[in-house]
C-alpha cells in the first residue's frame, strides 16, 4: 500500500464558543491509501485539547508508511488494526482513527461493501438516525433564534453548550432553546467539565426541570470516581466524555455512569469504538457517539456505527462553512450511512469562489504528497 497525505483548513460557519475555548477553524490531514489502483481515505483533525497538531499527524503517518507497505494487502492491515498490532502504542488516537477509516474505506471498496458491513452491521444503510446539533455559548435570544431555525429544518435533538461564569446564563439559554425548538425537542447539555461537583449538584435539578434529557461531562476531567458518585444521585443521566478517552476509561465507568461518549478521535477509530460498544452492552451504561468538528470524511466512520448508540451527536461537518466531502446527510437533522462501498463519501463541489478547504480531486498528485521513501 502507498500512503499519501494532504493538509487543509476547515473553516467554521461561525465561531463555536464552549466553556474552555472559542474555535473558528481546524486543520485537517487527509490520508490516502492506494492498493492495486483502489483508494481509501481517512481524516485526522487538529485538537489543542487532545494535543494533536496537523504537523504531528503528518509526521506520524509518514512514520507508518513503511509498515503499511510491507503488508500483503489492506485486509491484513485492517485485521492487524482491529487486533491492535498495526500501529505503535504511541500513535495518537486521532491518527489511528484516520488509518482505521482509510483501511475500512479501501477494504470496503475492494469488496464492494459498505464499511458498516465490515463493522458487523448487515444493513448499515437501512435507516436515517437523528443527530444532535450543537448550539454554542451564545446570548439566549440568539440561542432561541438558532433553535427555531434548526427545528424548522428538521432537527429534533439539540445540544446546548454550558459553563458560563454565571450559571443563570446557561439556564436562560436552555429555556430559550426550549422556547425556540418547541416542547417535542430533545435537549442535551454539555458544560465540557466546567462545574465543580457542588455546582453540578445544585444545577442538575434545575436543568432537569427545564426538560434537559442528559448532561455530558458536568465536572472537570481527571476525577472519574467523583463523576460516578455524582451520577448515582443525579436527576439526569450523566454521560462521561473527557473522562472516557478509550477502552480502559470506558470500562472503569461501565455501570457507574448512565452514558459514555465515544469519539473516534479519542479511542482510535471505528473498530475500537465497536469494541467499546460491545463491552458496554448490558452494563447499564449507554453509548453516545460524538465527534470533533470535521468534514464528512472524518464523521463517516462513526455514522456506520450510529445504530449502536442511544444518543447520536455527529454534527461536526454541519458546523463548517464548506464541507469538502459529502455523502452522510445531516442538513435535515438526520445522518445516514451511505449505501456505496467503503465509507461512501465523495468529494463535494468546490466552495463558492474556491478556497483552501476544497482542493481538486483526491487523485491529483500535486495536492497529495506521498510518504518519503
Amino acid at each position: 500500500m502507498k500512503l499519501a497525505v494532504h493538509t487543509t483548513s476547515l473553516e467554521l460557519r461561525e465561531p463555536l464558543r464552549i466553556s474552555r475555548s472559542v474555535m473558528s477553524r481546524r486543520d485537517a490531514v487527509w490520508l490516502r491509501l492506494e492498493h492495486d489502483g483502489a483508494l481509501g481515505h481517512g481524516e485526522a483533525v487538529s485538537s489543542v485539547y487532545l494535543g494533536l497538531s496537523a504537523e504531528q499527524a503528518v509526521r506520524c503517518l509518514y512514520d507508518l508508511a513503511p509498515a503499511l507497505a510491507r503488508l500483503p494487502d489492506p485486509q491484513a492491515a485492517l485485521a492487524a488494526q482491529r487486533e491492535g498490532t498495526l500501529l505503535p502504542a504511541r500513535t495518537p488516537a486521532g491518527v489511528a482513527a484516520a488509518v482505521d477509516a482509510a483501511l475500512l474505506d479501501l477494504v470496503g471498496k475492494r469488496a464492494g461493501k459498505p464499511a458498516g458491513h465490515l463493522l458487523g452491521n448487515p444493513f448499515p444503510e437501512a435507516a436515517a438516525v437523528a443527530t444532535a446539533r450543537t448550539i454554542g455559548i451564545v446570548a439566549p435570544d440568539r440561542a432561541e433564534q438558532q433553535a427555531r431555525t434548526l427545528a424548522r429544518r428538521g432537527f429534533t435533538v439539540l445540544k446546548v453548550k454550558a459553563g458560563s461564569a454565571d450559571p443563570a446564563e446557561d439556564l436562560d439559554r436552555v429555556a430559550a432553546v426550549r422556547a425556540g425548538a418547541g416542547p417535542r425537542s430533545r435537549v442535551l447539555l454539555d458544560p465540557n467539565g466546567a462545574w465543580t461537583v457542588a455546582r453540578a449538584e445544585e444545577l442538575l435539578p434545575r436543568f432537569a426541570a427545564l426538560g434537559v434529557e442528559a448532561v455530558e461531562q458536568p465536572t472537570a476531567a481527571g476525577a472519574p470516581d467523583a463523576l460516578a458518585r455524582l451520577a448515582e444521585h443525579s436527576p439526569l443521566p450523566i454521560i462521561a466524555d473527557e473522562d472516557a478517552t478509550g477502552y480502559e476509561d470506558a470500562m472503569r465507568l461501565a455501570g457507574r455512569v448512565q452514558g459514555v461518549n465515544i469519539k473516534l478521535a479519542k479511542c482510535g477509530g471505528a473498530q475500537q469504538a465497536l469494541r467499546i460498544c460491545d463491552a458496554l452492552e448490558g452494563s447499564g451504561t449507554d453509548v453516545m457517539l460524538g465527534c470533533l468538528t470535521a468534514s464528512s470524511l472524518g464523521i463517516a466512520p462513526a455514522v456506520h456505527l450510529a445504530h449502536r448508540a442511544r444518543w447520536v451527536d455527529l454534527d461536526g461537518h454541519l458546523l463548517l462553512a464548506h464541507d469538502p466531502w459529502t455523502g452522510i446527510g445531516g442538513a435535515d437533522g438526520t445522518v445516514r450511512a451511505p449505501a456505496g462501498p467503503g465509507l461512501g463519501v465523495t468529494r463535494a463541489p468546490a466552495a463558492p469562489g474556491g478556497g483552501a478547504a476544497s482542493p481538486p480531486s483526491a487523485h491529483d498528485p500535486t495536492r497529495y504528497e506521498e510518504a518519503p521513501a
